[in-house]
């Protein structure tokens, strides 16, 4: 008998689908940015209230975008607070390729980390906003929302600057066969098309994730945003 001996080589995993953007209006951007913002947050009794508000502003979308976000929604609604609760950890807080935490793709937990988290604060203010909360500024759910609620070009090129970690968190989530998966693509529907650099750039984290020197940097749990400065 011949022994099995262990691979040290593995096949590289696949781009990720490569989406092509859907036209939208700007209201229309803004309305996914903010609808995604609020469904990426931790789903506690306030966000499970919140259901039919949502769906009034999905339906007024295109159905390319709208029908992730409602698919979302009844699997949401069909599992029950408690469950949802337990899924949104054991994804977002346990999984290093599902960090909500745009910076960390790039960086992971290492010195450049803290230079990132400043260039988003920097961001913030020159497009006249201040960053007013306990969570990290890099925090998805707080750029989506800067984005749909200043609709600032600054917030579009925070976006494409970290285009690569939307769509690894995007990869992890279809891998994982999870729901938040179709909050993620909506937010890449709402983006232009990566080119073939990036998207190689987004394979790479695919198979090897961030960076992993620890500085012990601890994520905290959402809290809220950013306001604009007078």
């Amino acid at each position: 008998m011949t022994a099995t001996m262990p691979s040290r080589v593995v096949p590289r995993r696949p781009l990720p689908e490569s989406l092509s953007p859907v036209a939208l209006d700007p209201a229309a951007r803004r309305a996914v940015h903010m609808l995604a913002s609020l469904l990426l947050d931790y789903p506690d009794d306030g966000w499970f209230a919140r259901f039919d508000v949502l769906r009034g502003h999905i339906a007024t979308l295109p159905w390319a975008v709208a029908e992730p976000l409602d698919r979302f929604l009844d699997a949401a609604q069909a599992e029950g607070s408690a469950e949802w609760q337990r899924r949104y950890v054991a994804t977002f807080d346990l999984k290093r390729k599902c960090s909500l935490y745009l910076s960390y793709y790039a960086t992971g937990d290492t010195r450049r980390r803290g230079t990132a988290l400043v260039t988003f604060l920097e961001a913030y203010r020159a497009a006249g906003w201040e960053f007013d909360a306990a969570e990290l500024p890099d925090y998805l759910p707080a750029v989506l929302e800067f984005s749909a609620r200043s609709g600032s070009p600054v917030a579009d090129a925070l976006l494409a600057a970290h285009r690569e970690g939307i769509e690894v968190l995007r990869a992890a989530l279809e891998g994982l066969e999870s729901a938040w998966a179709d909050v993620v693509r909506a937010i890449v529907l709402s983006l232009p098309k990566v080119d073939r650099a990036t998207r190689e750039r987004v394979l790479a984290l695919v198979n090897e994730g961030p960076p992993v020197e620890t500085v012990g940097l601890s994520l905290p749990m959402p809290a809220f945003r950013a306001r604009e400065t007078s």
